[in-house]
């Protein structure tokens, strides 16, 4: 069975974003960025991996993404019909419709079946879950791991980790590394 890894940002008070989508105020360190590429280098964008030299750099962790429609229309803002080329693109939408590219899935089917499928299929590669809150909420039940990047910004407002119900959900910390920006990322699994 597949893990599905929640890979988030977030501020001191729990928010991946601010009110209108904003993330350009998390601070950001050499340290910081080395660490999670050579952990986690399929995470970046595949543009942003292109336009730092490391277009053809092999995953490690991930072989699948999935997110919600707020997650993916700032690449559909630029252009960007695939914004994780390197990666199966699932994109859950009820508003969305025929996909903009014949490689990323949209699917208004249910997160839960729909991510349990993903997970059931046979490969040696976990599954990215880049968010939103409200996809992470539905799909709080089927996270096997979180890594989240707590930066040291209290944000007042945006849009939390997770928007579900009540549903206290206790993860063991596998890990902790600290870097120059502040930034602690914090690793955490499942009990």
């Amino acid at each position: 069975m597949r893990e599905m890894t929640y890979y988030i940002a977030l501020t001191l008070d729990g928010f991946i974003a601010g009110p209108d989508d904003e993330v350009d105020f998390y601070p950001v360190s050499d340290d910081h960025v080395e660490h999670m590429f050579a952990r986690f280098p399929e995470v970046l964008p595949t543009h942003i991996r292109e336009a730092v030299g490391a277009g053809d750099a092999p995953n490690r962790a991930f072989d699948t993404v999935v997110m919600g429609r707020r997650t993916y229309d700032p690449a559909l803002e630029a252009g960007i019909t695939d914004p994780y080329a390197h990666l199966r693109t699932v994109v859950f939408s009820r508003t969305l419709g025929a996909s903009p590219d014949p490689k990323v899935e949209v699917t208004a089917a249910d997160p839960v079946a729909r991510v349990r499928e993903l997970k059931a299929e046979d490969s040696p590669y976990g599954i990215y879950l880049a968010g939103g809150g409200g996809l992470a909420g539905a799909l709080l039940g089927e996270i096997d791991r979180m890594v989240v990047k707590k930066y040291p910004v209290v944000a007042g407002a945006g849009i939390p980790a997770f928007r579900t119900s009540f549903q206290p959900t206790q993860l063991a910390l596998e890990e902790v590394s600290t870097f120059d920006n502040g930034c602690a990322v914090l690793t955490y699994a499942r009990l």
